[in-house]
């Protein structure tokens, strides 16, 4: 699963190929989450509360390279790394 990024600990990663709707996985201190990429939605697992607000956080300043990355996925392309939080 190729990396995206990392920020504050939090390790942002995305499956080539996976399943709809668009999404990344997000981990941070031993949890795990997939996280929809229009909304900031999780759709499984968790994270703690700040980490999932700087998560929310990033998605803003980077949906559209991270949709961009979901098409290059499902494409098997490479994917490109996302600049951190900082």
């Amino acid at each position: 699963m190729p990396r995206l990024t990392e920020f504050y600990g939090i390790i942002v990663s995305m499956y080539w190929r996976d399943h709809q709707p668009p999404h990344f996985h997000a981990g941070y201190a031993g949890e795990e989450a997939q996280v929809r990429i229009d909304d900031g939605t999780f759709m499984a697992g968790s994270l703690p509360r700040t980490a999932a607000r700087l998560v929310r956080e990033w998605i803003g300043l980077h949906g559209d390279e991270l949709m961009a990355n979901w098409h290059r996925a499902q494409a098997m392309e490479p994917l490109v790394a996302i600049d951190p939080l900082q």
